[in-house]
């Protein structure tokens, strides 16, 4: 490993910075990969599926009062 880093310090600026874009490009992919597939096992749980509904219930009363409110306005001109 020290050898790998000996020899980095010793390119060009624009070697080392073109080697830190793509290591960072690849990085984000493999933290982007692990998160997609995370998020499509864990939305196929039946629990996650219901607690999910649980969340989105809030939103919906709020949306629910906001049509109310738009119809009511709406409907007295």
């Amino acid at each position: 490993m020290k050898k790998i880093i000996h020899h980095l310090r010793r390119q060009p600026e624009g070697v080392r910075r073109h080697i830190l874009h793509v290591s960072t490009i690849i990085f984000g992919v493999v933290l982007l990969s692990l998160w997609i597939y995370s998020l499509g096992t864990s939305l196929t749980n039946p629990e996650a599926k219901k607690e999910i509904s649980d969340d989105l219930k809030p939103f919906s009363a709020l949306k629910d009062n906001l049509i109310g409110g738009y119809k009511s306005i709406s409907g007295s001109q």
